[in-house]
């Protein structure tokens, strides 16, 4: 059974340990308060907590961590592999996934990529830290090679309401709307429409003032171009129960709704506060996958088949089970490949933290990742390749 937490230690050691521990402590003091927006970045940064959590023990004590522990050992062992100066490369390249917001997924993903050709057969090879080049692989197979290109995408792109904004608004209104429940005692649900959406501190501003004004002026509904508020007393039977309210609320409002649920301390006498709320437009999520694809084709050399992989990051997971099984992914990436940017490209390929922790179907992918063949593409049927390109959909 793999070392764990020598793979840690060795990846750790490419930043230093001293590094590494002060980002610890810093993600530690920014993900230790209540609200939402530390426990979202909690889930961001999983893999350094992870590793953290693994170098503080010496041992993974789950299958996520252990496939966290191996992909940073493959980093590793890549480095051994490398000149000095692309050894400094990968080191850089650490440093910065290690500073402010930055993660560690585009190199776990790059890991996770290079490991699973591995296992379908493949050669690969670094060329990216290696050599340089703006596509980060290539694999080898029987004589036929391909390209690859590495890169996360948001699913925030393709989100007119932002969850990162959601819960920043939330935690900033829940100090206010705590003190408004002390003095109006009772049960509500807010509806909420944002016809323009939410992001940004300037509109989470905006959006905290319409409903403590709505309050304050012990409004019923209040109604303009950029949001449409509607109190009601909250009167569903699972109230009492939060998991179960939720649950009713998101089979009320639809798996897009974005909710929040703010009740006093116990003793309180079942006090709650509840908002739903809704952008004004469906999310296009598959659309910005698919958006994302076309930046990715000019890091293609043109002289061999392309590979896209794309990470999707900040997608729940049921809504990735949606995605895949409404075939929304699979339509945006297959309207991609019938364009010209696409012509170099024989397979878009992704994947989600499901499938990058190891989780297994039904909510993770069957096969590791989603995989959509460019059937025009001449390399489409070469035998050789079948393994990296052949559609999963």
């Amino acid at each position: 059974m793999p070392d764990s937490g020598n793979n840690v230690r060795r990846f750790v050691a490419l930043v230093g340990e001293t590094a590494f521990r002060a980002r610890l402590a810093e993600l530690g003091a920014r993900t230790g308060g209540p609200g939402l927006s530390a426990r979202a970045l909690q889930q961001r940064h999983a893999a350094e907590l992870i590793l953290g959590r693994i170098l503080a023990r010496g041992r993974a004590a789950t299958g996520p961590e252990r496939t966290i522990a191996a992909l940073a050992g493959k980093l590793a062992d890549a480095a051994v592999s490398l000149t000095k100066p692309a050894r400094a490369r990968l080191q850089a390249r650490i440093a910065q996934c290690l500073a402010g917001d930055h993660t560690l997924m585009p190199l776990l993903h790059l890991a996770r990529t290079a490991q699973a050709h591995e296992a379908r057969g493949f050669g690969v090879a670094w060329t990216g830290l290696a050599d340089g080049t703006a596509h980060d692989l290539v694999i080898s197979r029987d004589g036929s090679t391909a390209e690859l290109v590495c890169d996360v995408v948001s699913a925030e792109a393709g989100r007119s309401v932002h969850r990162g904004a959601w819960f920043a608004f939330v935690d900033r209104l829940n100090p206010d709307l705590s003190a408004w429940l002390a003095a109006h005692p009772g049960r509500y649900l807010l509806k909420m429409t944002l016809p323009e959406g939410l992001s940004g501190t300037e509109a989470e501003g905006v959006l905290h003032e319409r409903v403590m004004g709505l309050l304050r002026n012990a409004r019923r509904s209040d109604a303009e171009p950029q949001v449409v508020l509607k109190l009601d007393p909250l009167v569903m039977a699972a109230a009492a129960n939060q998991t179960a309210l939720l649950e009713g609320l998101r089979a009320e409002f639809g798996p897009e709704a974005h909710l929040a649920v703010t009740a006093p301390p116990a003793g309180s006498g079942g006090s709650m506060f509840v908002m739903a709320a809704r952008a004004g437009r469906e999310d296009e999520v598959a659309g910005a996958i698919a958006r994302h694809c076309e930046p990715m084709t000019g890091r293609l050399s043109g002289t061999r088949p392309g590979i896209l992989s794309l990470l999707v990051e900040d997608v729940g997971r049921g809504e990735w089970r949606r995605l895949r099984d409404r075939l929304e992914i699979e339509g945006a990436a297959r309207g991609f490949l019938t364009g010209n940017a696409a012509r170099a490209v024989v397979c878009v390929q992704c994947l989600s933290r499901l499938e990058l922790f190891g989780e297994a179907p039904p909510d993770a992918a069957p096969d590791g990742e989603l995989r959509f063949r460019n059937p025009s593409h001449p390399a489409a049927r070469d035998a050789a390749l079948a393994a990296a390109v052949t559609s999963t959909v």
